[in-house]
């Protein structure tokens, strides 16, 4: 059921983070209804999890009849979502003041790169470009290396699709007291900045100026303690072991010269300095751990405390224990996918449901939620206002 039962979310179709926002709703136990763009329209696999557990309506936006569809359900709805550049939903006819008209009590969800105002508003750009220039870019990638795109995760989905999921829940709970609906404004420049928090403090605070000056820290450094290493099957290990008493039972799992080696090298572990020697313990630690294979080195830190794990491709950490008891993954009609996250102890969270075909749910929707006759239905139908799947 998920502690958001009862709430209705009207979505208006797109891609990435807004569709992945309707996804954490509808994981909370909302109700999404998607008004989907005619089936030949639409661009993306319709096997895409970010879809899962809503309904799928097609209503033809260019109609006066569809415009008014979409706002009467909006009268019963608690939240809209659009994410198209600023300007398009008002020239529709679904703008805010259009919506907000129909139901003060409505929150109106906007999603984009660059924000609905500035003058990079009208510009168009993806998920590299919204994190490049408020300086989380800069700081992804080894130094001395070109910034590395960190997938889409920091633009689209960190600071995109789940601020806006956030911001959406913090309007519908104060609107519960208030009565009044208001506008959600989630940029990505906005919520990627925002998950740099920690690491701008960094940039600004003095008593972080050592941490900044030094290449021995998580931070874009080339370090040999936070960093990951090829082993001797082609495969990766992940070591993160930043405090020196980690540090220390990484290197007390090595063989005796290798141990005694790193011991004598003591002032190369992160809470001391030498910051020279690290492109020699890190050639030094890659030789160590190419000698035997990712699954070997697992065993052998089986139960430590030295901050270690193995770099696992999808397929296989479906398969990991820890995984597997947690049941992070499901599956659904075939498709493995993440589970619904959060959890909670009273209102769980329901299975996912597969995405829906566009417009599989048109009558069904339009008959429950307007109560439209099917003469009306089929009316609309014919003269291309809605579309039944």
């Amino acid at each position: 059921m998920g502690p958001l039962k009862g709430k209705r979310i009207i979505e208006l179709a797109g891609i990435g983070p807004a569709p992945f926002a309707c996804m954490m709703l509808a994981d909370m136990g909302a109700e999404v209804i998607t008004v989907d763009r005619k089936a030949a329209e639409i661009k993306i696999p319709p096997q895409d999890p970010s879809l899962r557990s809503r309904r799928s309506i097609v209503v033809n936006l260019k109609s006066p009849e569809g415009i008014e569809l979409v706002l009467k359900l909006c009268e019963n709805a608690d939240a809209i979502v659009e994410g198209y550049r600023p300007g398009v939903t008002e020239r529709l006819g679904l703008g805010p003041d259009q919506v907000l008209a129909r139901n003060p009590k409505i929150v109106y969800g906007r999603m984009t790169g660059w924000g609905q105002e500035g003058p990079l508003s009208q510009t168009v750009g993806h998920d590299i470009n919204y994190i490049s220039i408020n300086g989380v870019l800069e700081k992804i990638g080894r130094r001395g290396s070109k910034p590395t795109p960190p997938l889409n995760f920091a633009g689209d989905y960190g600071g995109g699709g789940m601020m806006l999921a956030f911001g959406l829940v913090c309007a519908m709970l104060e609107a519960q007291g208030s009565g009044q609906g208001q506008v959600v404004d989630a940029a990505m420049i906005d919520g990627s900045a925002a998950l740099m928090a920690f690491m701008y403090g960094f940039e600004t605070n003095e008593f972080y100026k050592p941490y900044k000056e030094r290449d021995d820290h998580l931070f874009g450094g080339n370090n040999h303690f936070y960093n990951t290493y090829e082993t001797k099957d082609g495969r990766y290990v992940a070591v993160g072991a930043l405090e020196a008493h980690f540090y220390f039972d990484l290197i007390g799992r090595f063989d005796e010269e290798d141990r005694k080696y790193f011991e004598n090298e003591w002032f190369g572990c992160p809470d001391a300095g030498g910051v020279e020697k690290f492109p020699e313990l890190e050639e030094r630690m890659q030789a160590i751990f190419k000698t035997k294979t990712r699954d070997e080195w697992a065993e052998i830190y089986k139960d430590s405390s030295a901050c270690f794990s193995p770099v696992l491709t999808f397929e296989e950490a479906q398969q990991h224990p820890h995984i597997t008891e947690r049941e992070t993954f499901v599956e659904v009609e075939g498709i493995m996918q993440a589970a619904p996250t959060p959890r909670f102890s009273r209102t769980q969270n329901d299975k996912p449901q597969r995405p829906r075909v566009a417009g599989e749910d048109t009558s069904a929707v339009l008959n429950e939620v307007l109560s439209l006759s099917e003469n009306e239905l089929q009316t609309l139908i014919s003269n291309g206002a809605v579309e039944q799947g």
